[in-house]
């Protein structure tokens, strides 16, 4: 990455501080307020900084902080810190190497922490709105940050708010949402389900080169994930190059919190909370069971499904990046 001097056609302005820890002994004062005795701006001045993002009010070990923004000319660059290791899709998809089973629950549970605290610890709440493995990165300790708020929501602008424009990433969106355009936490701990799934089997969220059918990750996973349960047999299900070296007990336990997020009904999903006391190994999983049976969901018809996953296939045209303003089913086609 070039240094700012070898750039100097970017403008740098002032930054938005993430927040710091409170036992942190570092400050960084506000910018002074504007002379109100300046000329106003004439139409030739550079655009205004964009409005911060909520990430820029959040600050947690799990999260990716942000350091500052710059323009120049059309473009606007977030800049964040840097985080050494690439992402976890990289190391599962690409040529990362295989992924030792320790480091694949260390990520899950970071990253499970860093979703949790935007959910529930932050006023207001955040939705992430794009959770997915190219978003989750990696420091020089294989610890999680969750990155990319470009798409992130304050939970109370979306309460009562449905929106016509679906946004996020194919693959990882939770079906009520894709449907109606109603967004909530749940949508995220779908998206995190998928995540889940991506850490224990191996796969991509969708994959063009597997049988017709088994393209969806969530699709081909479903019987699986209630039949590893039931028997304890994972070997349908894990990924082959971890060669049977993983502990037992934590892969039912990702296995049951996978099961538990990817539930077709948004409300049957546990919280994240409730997701990163599973993966610590700190409560009963009965925790998740919302009095179901696992990876299972009373509402769940997966011919319609199917048949909505091709549709959504179509509308992709082969893009795995998911953006519609018309694509809007009838919400009653999903009971709560």
């Amino acid at each position: 990455m070039a240094s700012p001097d070898s750039s100097p056609s970017v403008v740098p302005l002032p930054v938005f501080p993430a927040a710091s820890p409170s036992n942190s002994s570092s400050s960084t004062s506000p910018p002074p307020p504007p002379d109100s005795s300046a000329p106003p701006p004439q139409s030739s001045s550079p655009p205004a900084p964009p409005s911060p993002p909520p990430s820029d009010r959040v600050h947690h070990r799990h999260l990716v902080s942000l350091v500052g923004y710059c323009i120049s000319e059309q473009q606007r660059l977030l800049v964040y810190d840097y985080v050494p290791n690439d992402t976890l899709d990289y190391h599962l998809h690409g040529k990362g190497g295989t992924m030792d089973w320790a480091t694949r629950v260390k990520v899950a549970a970071g990253a499970a922490r860093g979703l949790a605290y935007l959910h529930e610890d932050c006023h207001p709440r955040i939705i992430h709105r794009d959770i997915k493995s190219s978003n989750i990165l990696l420091d020089i300790n294989f610890e999680a940050q969750v990155a990319d708020f470009g798409l992130a929501r304050l939970a109370g602008d979306v309460n009562t708010h449905v929106s016509t424009r679906v946004m996020g990433t194919f693959g990882y969106l939770a079906p009520e949402y894709a449907s109606s355009g109603k967004l909530t936490e749940k949508s995220d701990v779908y998206s995190f389900g998928v995540v889940l799934l991506e850490l224990i089997t191996g796969r991509k969220p969708v994959d063009q080169s597997q049988p017709l059918g088994d393209e969806s990750l969530v699709e081909w996973a479903r019987p699986l994930l209630a039949q590893a349960l039931e028997t304890e047999n994972f070997e349908d299900i894990v990924d082959p190059r971890l060669e049977k070296n993983f502990v037992a007990s934590e892969m039912f336990r990702m296995i049951e919190a996978a099961a538990a997020c990817v539930r077709h009904s948004g409300p049957k999903r546990p919280r994240m909370s409730q997701v990163v006391r599973a993966l610590d190994s700190m409560d009963e999983l009965s925790d998740l069971s919302n009095g179901m049976k696992p990876g299972q969901s009373e509402i769940f018809d997966s011919r319609e499904q199917s048949a909505q996953i091709r549709m959504f296939q179509r509308m992709a045209f082969g893009s795995q990046e998911y953006s519609s303003d018309f694509f809007n089913y009838s919400q009653s086609s999903y009971r709560s």
